[in-house]
């Protein structure tokens, strides 16, 4: 989709829709709402009066101008109550809007700083909020889809009544587009067939992110992974025939040769629960548990675009979890590669062991602070159903701003408790741990075995289990994958430089 910032009026603005906001309660349209209304010889006024717009939030009336505008139609967005506008609501209103227009056959949309003004929020957060509502709501996976889409979008222009507010449009789209298309890489891997998004597709997408936006990078094989002791992934690794591959990415913002961040996304291509087979029924969704390895690979192409004085660092395991005659039992021992052993009590605790390799090499980096990211356990989603990522941590300071990060970008974070007494679930009377606790409380005995491995190191978990995949369309978030977490990621780095 080309996207343009221009300045201009309403009454000049060639589109073929124009969208315009509305707040619930208002009893007249304001700002370019009223301006629409006055070239419409009060038809926004009239449809208030009859309660036919009420302004509730991702409420959408469309108008034909029938000449009155340039632009062919006016839509009128419902934002909610003035008072309790936000960003992600701006985002969602936009996304909504552009799916009814796109239903309706028109490719080029306008809109203005919608909300801006309105609790605080300025036109460069709108022109934000704008374009990543647009991109990511109108976002489809259409790559293995012979038949052409039917309609779509091509243009959005977002304008502002003179250059003095351009700058700031301007600044604040380009921050949008660089957050949406980061999670729509995310997207497009994590909707992939596990046939397509093998480890190897993996690191081919690593070395091809790398080159274009200048990252350092490292991908370790099968027999690098063994000299270097990660038993922990080899184990999961030897029941499928494609070989793993250890993926490393590398952003250097300053010259002090210290990692600042590492982000550590669980990547297995496809989970079919190994010997500890899952159920067939919803198996094929088992494609997405490399979202989290996604989700860091994204991130890490963003941050090379703002460029922020920090050095980072991405680990990603790649592997798939298979059963055949060569992979790995229930009752089999892991040694990891930070030399604890792993009793292993199902096949199908699979992430965290790859988790733990990754985060035993992070610490050895020298890492100064570490977030995982991993669609880890049912229990997370069971205990927090779609709406929030589940956070476990060490350090409360860090999950502060990991969480301040998701509120930022829209994506809901949620702090869990990490009480040692969880841990006794994870004890093994044959090896150092067990690779679970059983069904109780199994999101935090899952982040109690991973923090086994992240030591004395400022540490947060993501559990994105419940977060990474919707079932359906609501505001900018479409079916498939979300995306969940790129721009949390992107967020907190950028808020750690400082």
């Amino acid at each position: 989709m080309d996207i343009k910032v221009i300045t201009g009026e309403i009454d000049k603005i060639e589109a073929g829709a124009v969208i315009v906001p509305f707040f619930e309660e208002a009893e007249e349209p304001e700002g370019d709402a009223a301006e629409a209304d006055r070239l419409l010889e009060g038809a926004i006024t009239q449809l208030v009066r009859q309660k036919e717009i009420k302004g509730k939030l991702n409420e959408v009336t469309v108008i034909y101008s029938l000449g009155k505008l340039p632009s062919g139609r006016v839509v009128v967005a419902g934002l909610g109550k003035k008072a309790d506008v936000t960003v992600n609501k701006i985002r969602s209103a936009v996304a909504e809007a552009c799916r009814r227009l796109r239903s309706r056959g028109v490719e080029s949309v306008a809109v203005p700083a919608l909300g801006s003004g309105a609790a605080g929020i300025t036109d460069a957060v709108s022109a934000q909020a704008v374009t990543e509502g647009a991109i990511l709501g109108l976002y489809s996976f259409r790559k293995h889809m012979t038949k052409p889409a039917e309609g779509e979008i091509t243009q959005l222009i977002i304008f502002a009544p003179d250059s003095a507010g351009l700058a700031a449009l301007q600044q604040g789209y380009e921050k949008g587009r660089i957050l949406a298309e980061a999670a729509i890489f995310a997207r497009d891997m994590v909707n992939e067939p596990s046939n397509h998004m093998t480890p190897t597709a993996m690191a081919g997408m690593a070395t091809r992110l790398a080159h274009t936006h200048g990252l350092e990078l490292t991908i370790l094989e099968r027999e690098q992974m063994r000299t270097m002791g990660m038993g922990a992934i080899l184990g999961v690794a030897q029941g499928s025939e494609l070989p793993p591959k250890f993926i490393v990415l590398r952003y250097k913002g300053t010259d002090s040769g210290e990692t600042d961040v590492a982000l550590i996304g669980k990547a297995i291509t496809f989970d079919s629960g190994g010997i500890s087979i899952k159920p067939s029924e919803g198996m094929g969704d088992m494609k997405g548990d490399m979202a989290g390895g996604a989700s860091v690979m994204a991130a890490m192409g963003a941050i090379a675009q703002f460029r922020p004085k920090i050095n980072v660092m991405a680990v990603i395991p790649a592997t798939e979890n298979l059963p055949s005659g060569s992979a790995f039992k229930p009752g089999d021992i892991l040694k990891s590669m930070s030399g604890k052993t792993i009793e292993i009590i199902t096949t199908d605790a699979e992430g965290r062991l790859t988790l733990a390799d990754a985060l035993e090499y992070a610490r050895k980096q020298g890492a100064k602070r570490v977030v995982d990211i991993a669609t880890l356990t049912g229990a997370v989603r069971v205990a927090l159903g779609t709406v929030c990522t589940g956070a476990f941590s060490n350090n409360k300071e860090m999950e502060d701003r990991v969480i301040a990060a998701g509120a930022e970008a829209g994506e809901l974070v949620w702090p869990m408790p990490m009480y040692d007494d969880y841990k006794e679930q994870n004890k093994s009377e044959v090896a150092d741990l067990q690779n679970s606790g059983g069904r109780n409380a199994g999101a935090i005995t899952a982040a109690q075995f991973l923090a086994e491995f992240a030591g004395d190191t400022p540490w947060v978990h993501l559990d994105i289990a419940g977060t990474s995949m919707s079932d359906k369309e609501r505001g900018y978030t479409v079916k498939g994958a979300t995306g969940v977490p790129v721009r949390t990621l992107v967020n907190f780095v950028l808020a750690m430089q400082k």
